[in-house]
């Protein structure tokens, strides 16, 4: 009751890309998700497309210019394929824009109003780290299928007959060295979100490499951002890289929920995603077996799939990184399923790096 900026939760996770119709198809094939909305030329974009995708309450939207010159295929020459905002869904977009610019945040969009025959949509933008925004949305009084001056669009391929994930778990940002605990206090100070978890030292590092992470939320734990900064390592870190191909400070991954990681794998492996492989050791040591205990899945089958296991006081999670879904090594894709836990896989910190470093050697960037 007391919150000063609550939110509902993610509201849209919004891609630039090159090919925004190229995208969406494969976000529908192999991800699973359903084409629901489209905005272009049609109906009145002149400069623009954009596909609008959803799987149970995660919801994408791809971008990409029509014509040179823009700021949008600026920012994809620039950066290429990646996230540009991270939208949040807040119950009084004015309150929470006027708190945040008080807080200190950088407006890019004062709040407005879209409206069309399915009702209205309140909107307005703040700053994050890089060219990331925040917009921040309340469509409490629309019915329509995204935003006004988007049509409903249907289906580009038959969805699966069961979805593969059903919610954004929480997304990851890197952030130039030195600068994690600068983004940490503004989510603090500008959003009253809390220091979830925190990653230093030995917990993330690896022989060769080494990076920092804080966890903020928000207090119901529906907006999780974790937060990675580089470290002096002997090599080049997986934030390195990314910095260095993405051009800057953005979004590293996206975290998509499941409640049958061993299904989706299956069909997302078997539509052409590609996974992060994990040695046949991580799986056979019996450390691991002793610490991970009972879980719903044999430890074959996990094993057999490449996905990855972790416990901790509240539960028990499930867990597998794609490669990145681009020509540049920038942005990936987590599916997690969760069993009480509330973390973001600890225990599995070091073979992750490790996995994450053995693609890094074979691209010449480790």
């Amino acid at each position: 009751m007391s919150d000063e900026f609550p939110v509902k939760g993610m509201d849209a996770v919004v891609f630039a890309v090159g090919n925004a119709k190229q995208a969406a198809h494969y976000y529908s094939t192999a991800f699973g998700m359903k084409l629901v909305a489209y905005r272009g030329p049609e109906n009145g974009s002149r400069d623009e497309v954009a596909y609008v995708l959803t799987s149970g309450g995660a919801r994408f939207e791809f971008r990409s210019s029509v014509r040179p010159g823009t700021d949008l295929a600026r920012h994809v020459a620039e950066h290429g394929d990646g996230v540009i905002d991270l939208a949040i869904e807040v119950p009084d977009v004015e309150a929470a824009y006027e708190h945040a610019v008080a807080r200190g945040a950088r407006g890019l969009a004062e709040p407005y109003t879209l409206e069309d025959e399915s009702g209205k949509v309140v909107i307005a933008a703040i700053a994050t780290y890089g060219e990331t925004r925040h917009t921040l949305v309340d469509r409490s009084n629309y019915s329509g299928a995204y935003l006004p001056g988007y049509r409903q669009a249907e289906p580009m391929v038959a969805p699966p007959a069961k979805r593969f994930f059903q919610a954004v778990d929480h997304c990851v940002g890197n952030v130039e060295l030195g600068k994690m605990d600068e983004w940490v206090e503004f989510y603090r100070n500008v959003m009253g979100f809390t220091n979830m978890a925190e990653f230093v030292g030995d917990d993330i590092a690896t022989e060769y490499s080494a990076l920092m992470s804080k966890v903020v939320a928000d207090g119901t734990r529906k907006v999780k951002f974790p937060l990675n900064e580089p470290a002096i390592s002997r090599k080049k870190s997986q934030i390195d890289e990314y910095l260095e191909f993405y051009g800057g400070p953005g979004v590293q991954h996206i975290a998509l929920a499941t409640n049958d990681i061993l299904t989706t794998v299956d069909n997302m492996r078997a539509a052409g995603v590609e996974f992060l492989d994990t040695p046949d050791s991580y799986y056979d040591d019996p450390e691991l077996r002793a610490r991970i205990g009972e879980v719903r899945a044999p430890i074959d089958e996990l094993k057999q799939r490449k996905i990855l296991v972790d416990r901790d006081e509240d539960g028990y999670l499930l867990q597998i990184f794609t490669k990145p879904v681009q020509d540049r090594p920038t942005v990936f894709f987590e599916l997690i399923e969760r069993h009480g836990s509330l973390g973001f896989g600890k225990g599995n910190f070091k073979a992750l790096f490790e996995a994450i470093e053995r693609e890094q050697e074979r691209r010449g960037n480790l």
